[in-house]
C-alpha cells in the first residue's frame, strides 16, 4: 500500500503547490484580468479530479482541459474560456461564470445549483442530466445544446437563446422562460409546469407530451409548434398566438385559460377562467446560495492486478 500511496501523495502535493502558487500570484497581482494557468498532465488526471478550484480568475483560459469532476465551489470565473472543456460531473455550485464561454463543452451530469451564468455561451454544449436548480441563465446562448433530462427547476432563462436545443424529458418547473428565442427547440416529455413562457418565440418547437399545467404562454408565438398530447390544465394562454400550432384539441384548450385575444387554429374556442390572476405562474427569484462549505474529501480507488 505504501508503494502506491507514496507517489500519489507526492503528485497531490505537487499539484496543490502549483495551484496554491497560481492563486497567490493572482492575489499579488491584484488585477481582475489576471489569469491562472492550470496545467494538468495526461497521467495526472486522477489528481485533477481531486483539486478544488476556488478564488477569483477573470478571463481564465481553460479551453480543451480535462476537468472531469473538478469542484468550483463558490468560485468567480467570470468571462472564462472553456471551449470544448471536459467538465463531466464537475461541481460549479454557487459559482459565478457570467460571460464565460462553454461552447461545445461536456457538462453532462454537472452540478450547477445556484450558480450565475448570466450571458454565458453554451452553444453546442452537452448538459445531459445536469442539475442547475435555481441557477441564473439570463441571456445565455444554448443554441443546439443538449439538455436532455436536465434538472432546471426554478432557473431564470429570461432572454435566453434556445434555438434547436434539446430539452426533452428535462425538468423546468417554475422556470422563467420569458422573452426567449426557442425556435425549433425540443420540449417533448418535459415538465414545464407553472413556468413563465410569456412573450417567447417558440415557433416550430415541440411540446409533445409535455406538462404545461399552470404555465404562462401569454404573448408567445407558437406557429408550427407541436402540442400533441401536452397537458395544459389551467395554462394561461391569454393573448397567445396559437393559430399556427399543431396537435391542439378542444379538450386541451377547454382546460386552459384564454381570452378574446387568444388566437387558435380552426374552430377551437378559448375558455375564460375565473380567478386566473390568482394563479401563480412567475416564480420567486431563487434564494442566494449559502456560503460554500469546504470541499468534501474524495476517495481515490487505485485498481491493482495483484491478488
Amino acid at each position: 500500500m505504501k508503494q502506491i500511496a507514496s507517489p500519489l501523495f507526492r503528485r497531490l502535493s505537487t499539484a496543490g503547490l502549483a495551484l496554491g502558487a497560481g492563486l497567490a500570484a493572482l492575489a499579488a497581482a491584484g488585477s481582475a484580468s489576471a489569469e491562472i494557468q492550470l496545467q494538468f498532465q495526461h497521467q495526472d488526471r486522477d489528481v485533477a479530479r481531486m483539486v478544488s478550484l476556488g478564488g477569483t480568475c477573470n478571463r481564465c483560459e481553460l479551453s480543451g482541459r480535462d476537468l472531469t469532476g473538478a469542484a468550483f465551489t463558490g468560485a468567480v470565473f467570470t468571462n472564462a474560456t472553456l471551449v470544448g472543456a471536459n467538465l463531466r460531473g464537475a461541481e460549479l455550485v454557487g459559482s459565478n461564470f457570467s460571460g464565460s464561454d462553454f461552447s461545445r463543452a461536456d457538462l453532462s451530469g454537472a452540478e450547477m445549483v445556484g450558480a450565475d451564468f448570466t450571458g454565458a455561451n453554451f452553444s453546442g454544449a452537452d448538459l445531459t442530466g445536469a442539475e442547475a436548480m435555481g441557477a441564473t441563465l439570463v441571456r445565455v446562448r444554448l443554441a443546439g445544446a443538449d439538455l436532455t433530462g436536465a434538472a432546471l427547476n426554478g432557473v431564470n432563462m429570461n432572454g435566453a437563446t434556445l434555438t434547436g436545443a434539446d430539452l426533452s424529458t428535462a425538468e423546468l418547473n417554475a422556470a422563467t422562460l420569458a422573452n426567449v428565442n426557442a425556435r425549433s427547440a425540443d420540449f417533448s416529455d418535459a415538465e414545464v409546469a407553472m413556468s413563465n413562457l410569456s412573450n417567447g418565440d417558440f415557433r416550430s418547437a415541440s411540446f409533445r407530451d409535455a406538462s404545461l399545467n399552470g404555465a404562462r404562454l401569454t404573448g408567445g408565438r407558437f406557429g408550427g409548434a407541436d402540442f400533441g398530447g401536452a397537458s395544459m390544465n389551467r395554462a394561461d394562454i391569454r393573448g397567445a398566438d396559437l393559430s399556427g400550432a399543431r396537435g391542439l384539441t378542444q379538450e386541451q384548450i377547454s382546460r386552459a385559460c384564454g381570452d378574446a385575444n387568444t388566437r387558435l387554429p380552426g374552430s377551437l374556442n378559448p375558455r375564460v377562467c375565473r380567478g386566473i390572476s390568482g394563479v401563480r405562474v412567475t416564480p420567486r427569484p431563487p434564494a442566494p446560495p449559502a456560503p460554500p462549505v469546504p470541499p468534501r474529501s474524495r476517495n481515490l480507488v487505485v485498481a491493482s492486478n495483484d491478488h
